[in-house]
């Protein structure tokens, strides 16, 4: 059974910094496609980021050159460095993970953990 489990969020005030975490079991962070997603009240889940199975990243427009996504395969986790936060980073962070190489759909998903940025 596959299992992700994100922690590392808080609140945290405009220019700060947080990194999230992702713990996987029964999957494998290596050779597969993981993302970080995020929902802000009101809003449609959005991806911020994307780490290929081979190491390749894709940024979200609004987050790039603040947030570093990355994996450790000896941990199994993946995480999400965010620098320079702003009110609107404020959301629901999800950890993402897909069967296969694929980044274009995610089939396991984590809980959640709430990012608040006030000003």
């Amino acid at each position: 059974q596959v299992q992700l489990v994100e922690s590392g969020g808080g609140s945290v005030q405009a220019g700060g910094s947080l990194r999230l975490s992702c713990a996987a079991s029964g999957y494998s962070v290596y050779g597969y496609c993981m993302a970080w997603f995020r929902q802000a009240p009101g809003e449609q889940r959005e991806r911020v980021a994307h780490i290929g199975s081979n190491g390749d990243t894709i940024y979200g427009a609004s987050v790039k050159d603040r947030f570093t996504i990355s994996k450790d395969n000896a941990n199994n986790s993946m995480y999400l460095q965010m620098s320079t936060l702003k009110p609107g980073d404020t959301a629901i962070y999800y950890c993402a993970a897909a069967r296969g190489i694929s980044c274009y759909s995610y089939q396991y998903w984590g809980q959640g953990t709430q990012v608040t940025v006030s000003s």
